[in-house]
């Protein structure tokens, strides 16, 4: 009973939290100057009563909460369409998800099987070369900008030695071959932030854990070193790990591969959003921006609502 209250707890504040991004994003482009969509709508050479009437068509006009409710019923059923491009906000979406999720699926598959093993590497060569190596590597990947990072990987192996092609995205179904040739690329250049970070937390977690009274008593026990780092370091040091990569994982594929996307011209719903920025086309903007929380809030309810019921003081405490 204690555990069913704290998850319906937990998703109510998902739902409140949801609620406050929908109005504080529509109240941006609303409230900044010329934020007016009547304005573009009406086209450059409107006259003052073209963009009346325009404002009287879409209810631009109406106060902001009637506006506000009107968009959000749009986007509950389906409806809502781009002030620029006249067209589905939720087609341009599915024409840009393939693109974004396997940005987003093969990058934070590499991040985490690399940072893993960069970590355990680190760990159990702490002090030596190989860890001074890695730690040089994460400190390398988490400062770089993705920008500089991709633009050097196109240049290194697209331009120069032409192993990859350049830029552009092919769809699984059309050329597995191709779109896997594609990717490659964009996944380093994705993956490379998270792959120090990881790296570095399970590095640091794996050299606490060594160190824990349960792993000398499996030493003294006779228990192989490889079979004491499976069943007894890792299984500790990894949970940290899994509830970040979900976050991680959820907030990529929420909007976060819009630098990646533009660097190789994915044609994703990155580009969807910093193309609808530009041209201040709300809709758009608003759509991905919920869909992008609703990733990050849900994911994170369910990592708290699992955490719960693996240790009931969580939901105790609360």
């Amino acid at each position: 009973m204690g555990l069913l209250f704290f998850a319906l707890k937990r998703l109510a504040s998902a739902v409140i939290v949801l609620f406050a991004v929908s109005v504080l994003t529509f109240l941006i482009f609303f409230a900044i100057p010329n934020g007016n969509p009547a304005l573009r709508l009406a086209g450059r050479t409107a006259r003052p009563q073209d963009i009346a009437r325009v404002e009287r068509i879409y209810g631009f006009d109406k106060p902001l909460w009637v506006q506000y409710w009107r968009v959000m019923k749009q986007i509950f059923n389906g409806s809502i369409q781009s002030y620029v491009q006249h067209t589905s906000v939720f087609g341009q979406i599915r024409r840009g998800l393939p693109a974004t999720a396997s940005l987003a699926i093969g990058g934070a598959i590499l991040w985490l099987l690399v940072g893993v093993a960069f970590g355990v590497i680190g760990a159990l060569r702490a002090g030596k070369a190989t860890d001074v190596g890695i730690t040089s590597f994460a400190f390398l990947g988490i400062s770089a900008p993705s920008f500089v990072v991709g633009n050097i990987l196109l240049f290194a192996f697209a331009y120069k030695i032409e192993i990859f092609p350049n830029t552009g995205y092919v769809g699984l179904t059309t050329d597995p071959v191709s779109w896997f040739q594609h990717m490659i690329l964009p996944w380093i250049t994705l993956a490379l932030l998270y792959i120090g970070i990881y790296s570095q937390v399970l590095r640091s977690g794996v050299l606490d854990a060594m160190t824990a009274d349960n792993v000398r008593t499996a030493y003294a026990k006779g228990l192989s070193p490889t079979r004491v780092l499976l069943r007894h370091v890792l299984r500790v040091s990894l949970i940290p790990i899994v509830s970040l990569w979900g976050l991680d994982f959820a907030s990529v594929l929420g909007g976060s591969t819009i630098v990646v996307e533009n660097v190789f011209n994915l044609n994703g719903v990155g580009q969807l959003v910093a193309t609808s920025v530009n041209q201040l086309d709300v809709p758009p903007i608003l759509v991905t921006t919920l869909l992008g929380a609703f990733f990050v809030v849900f994911m994170n309810a369910v990592v708290d609502i699992v955490y719960a019921f693996l240790d009931p003081r969580i939901r105790s405490s609360t």
